[in-house]
């Protein structure tokens, strides 16, 4: 069966949309802002008219907490639900110690007509604070890496898709500030702005203006239409029996569809024609260089069907066809992952396991493990990949995308 979901994993962030921002009842940067500085140094916080809520980050991982679920009722057959994580807000006075301008304005969510009171949403990377214990007792609440979290996300619950798609949005912004110390323009030091949305270099005759930059990236599943197959390629990286689309960074001056035959052609050999857009997903969980990838999916139809694989870039990479590819994409093994991993995230909370493996929470186990699984329902390539398999083939429009 094919997953459908309202949004791409870490997209749709509450506090990003028209309610979050636009709203009669939202809360501008500079207001936050001023808001912040008074409760940091002990003012009256009633004169803010709003609530500032922190998200604290270590070395790139939110704080989150994870309670226990309800005791499952002995008359249900079901299995009891995983335990549900959520991020861990916590007021300004539970952060000490931070200086305001190194918070990072997220957005703002409620006030006017929403029958809640306007509440002003922050990061701050915690990394170099000593000593200092984030969360209080019995809170259950620890950092957890993004991609743990990602994995143990329920795709199905609209609250903690929008709690991952802000903590992404957070972790991509202290990412980028803690790379883009400097001015590119003269090499003077770039300093935080509008409420740290923003830098500007600190050279009053340079005084360049600094964005949050994101780098895109294409990811297409190449597909054999008369032979009705998808070419599905696999890195060193990847955990064993995983496959998944084709993706590259474009470069300069090169439009999107040609990236994607570019890519295609280094990486496997395979002449791509026609290629058509199917949708776009943030991703702010690759290296720490690059704060936020936005992956753009596309699927690409091949005009030669030998595959040469670059080893450099690529393990492997096969033909499958649809009907390999619709086993591998199992609804419960997919479940499995998630409940293992929403497990874990609250024995991390609880303090009763220290370590994290990547690896292990992208890995779907199962009692006759299949020949082949794809990436979970977090990523795009899942999707991309779950279209044509349920879906057949897209239908190809009359547009540039085809020349």
């Amino acid at each position: 069966m094919s997953i459908h979901l309202r949004a791409h994993a870490f997209a749709a962030n509450p506090l990003r949309g028209l309610a979050g921002t636009r709203s009669s009842g939202a809360v501008s940067p500079s207001a936050a802002a001023e808001t912040l500085r008074a409760l940091l140094d002990g003012a009256d916080a009633a004169a803010g008219h709003h609530l500032s809520r922190v998200l604290p980050f270590r070395r790139g991982r939110p704080l989150a907490r994870s309670p226990d679920p309800p005791a499952p009722s002995s008359s249900s057959p079901s299995p009891a639900p995983p335990p549900a994580w959520r991020l861990a807000w916590l007021p300004p006075s539970r952060v000490p110690g931070v200086p305001s301008d190194v918070f990072v304005f997220l957005g703002s969510h409620g006030g006017e007509g929403g029958g809640e009171e306007a509440a002003a949403y922050w990061a701050v990377d915690v990394s170099e604070v000593e000593g200092a214990r984030f969360g209080g007792a019995g809170e259950e609440s620890a950092f957890v890496d993004l991609r743990t979290l990602m994995v143990a996300a329920d795709w199905r619950d609209k609250d903690t898709m929008g709690e991952l798609a802000i903590a992404g949005h957070a972790r991509a912004l202290l990412e980028w500030h803690n790379t883009a110390k400097f001015c590119g323009a003269c090499g003077a030091k770039a300093v935080p702005t509008e409420a740290g949305t923003r830098k500007q270099c600190s050279n009053e005759s340079c005084k360049k203006r600094i964005y949050p930059r994101v780098d895109p990236v294409v990811i297409m599943l190449v597909i054999d239409k008369e032979n009705d197959r998808a070419l599905l390629s696999r890195q060193s990286r990847f955990v064993p029996r995983m496959w998944s689309c084709l993706a590259g960074f474009i470069e300069p001056g090169e439009s999107l569809e040609e990236a994607v035959r570019r890519e295609t052609w280094e990486e496997t050999g395979i002449e791509v024609g026609q290629v058509i857009y199917h949708s776009s997903q943030p991703w702010p969980v690759g290296p720490n260089t690059m704060p936020c990838q936005l992956m753009v999916g596309f699927f690409a139809y091949a005009k030669s069907l030998d595959i040469h694989v670059d080893k450099k870039e690529l393990e492997d990479a096969q033909w499958h066809s649809r009907e390999d590819v619709k086993k591998a994409l199992t609804f419960a093994e997919y479940e499995k992952a998630q409940r293992s991993s929403a497990l874990k995230v609250n024995q991390i909370c609880k303090g009763t396991e220290r370590g994290q493996s990547t690896s292990s929470d992208l890995r779907v186990e199962s009692e006759e493990p299949a020949p082949m699984f794809v990436p979970g329902p977090y990523a795009i390539a899942h999707h991309l990949i779950s279209s044509w398999a349920f879906e057949g083939a897209p239908k190809v429009p009359s547009s540039f995308s085809n020349l």
